[in-house]
């Protein structure tokens, strides 16, 4: 069977989107991972499903390189905000797309007739060790801990998937060898989702992410927020204030209150068929 797909990234954080508001795909966690090859597929850090929601616009459901499905995803949530509109299934620029971490509020910023950014919603930063999940007798904001074989001091945040947050020179660390090791680590009893973080400057912060079930990607964006929720408990940037994330992919925009409010680009790439 041939199955139109449309390719999009936010950021560099690149998938493969399916617009299955009819009907579902058989078998997404296979799809994802042949397709999401590289050398061998179409490339991506994974692929989304565009569904049809009885409480939202529509329904999110991704799935990354590995087969395994995520929560949620910054990046992938603001292009299925795009594709909606510039392919005229909803045509307003305010959107409520569910994810398995809760119904999200979008807002699309258009130039020309299409999206060009979104501004999600993205909820409130959790820092409770129990709704992470990390193995801990209390929050874990700037803790050291014993994972890749060194210590490391850590923060731990929720933005609907886990994420640990480690203040290290993310030009310096060899992600591909610690970021597994941290993935994995026995403390994480679903795996997480890790970043390493500078500091450039007032509210202006440096991040490589190591996503669980995908290796590096060139961003995140619940990882971005995860990070700049962690560096404002810190005392290291502003709540209340925008806050920049370089990433290897492109710059998004954080603002930590209550809620956690992210804008970021979301790109079309290419379009095509594939079978299934």
């Amino acid at each position: 069977m041939l199955k139109k797909f449309v390719k999009m990234h936010g950021a560099g954080n690149d998938y493969i989107y399916f617009d299955c508001l009819a009907e579902e795909l058989a078998d997404p966690s296979a799809a994802a991972v042949r397709l999401s090859d590289r050398h061998k597929g179409i490339g991506g850090d994974g692929i989304v499903m565009i569904c049809k929601s009885d409480i939202a616009d529509a329904k999110m459901r991704m799935f990354n390189a590995d087969g395994s499905e995520g929560k949620m995803c910054g990046n992938a949530i603001r292009c299925v905000g795009k594709y909606l509109y510039d392919h005229g299934v909803a045509r307003r620029e305010e959107l409520h797309i569910e994810t398995l971490s809760g119904v999200k509020k979008l807002r699309l910023n258009t130039e020309n007739g299409k999206v060009k950014s979104v501004c999600v919603d993205m909820g409130r930063a959790e820092f409770d060790p129990k709704k992470i999940p990390v193995i801990s007798d209390g929050e874990v904001i700037g803790k050291e801990a014993e994972i890749a074989g060194g210590r490391h001091k850590i923060t731990c945040v929720s933005m609907g998937n886990p994420h640990c947050v480690v203040f290290e020179d993310p030009d310096v660390v060899e992600l591909e060898k610690v970021g597994p090791l941290f993935e994995n680590a026995p403390i994480f009893p679903e795996r997480v989702n890790t970043e390493f973080v500078k500091v450039l400057g007032k509210n202006r912060l440096k991040m490589r992410v190591w996503e669980r079930g995908s290796g590096e990607t060139m961003a995140c964006g619940t990882g971005a927020c995860a990070t700049a929720a962690a560096a404002a408990a810190l005392g290291l940037c502003d709540a209340g204030e925008d806050i920049t994330l370089v990433l290897k992919g492109g710059e998004l925009t954080i603002r930590v209150g209550e809620t956690v409010y992210m804008t970021g680009p979301a790109e079309e790439v290419f379009t095509g068929e594939v079978e299934l």
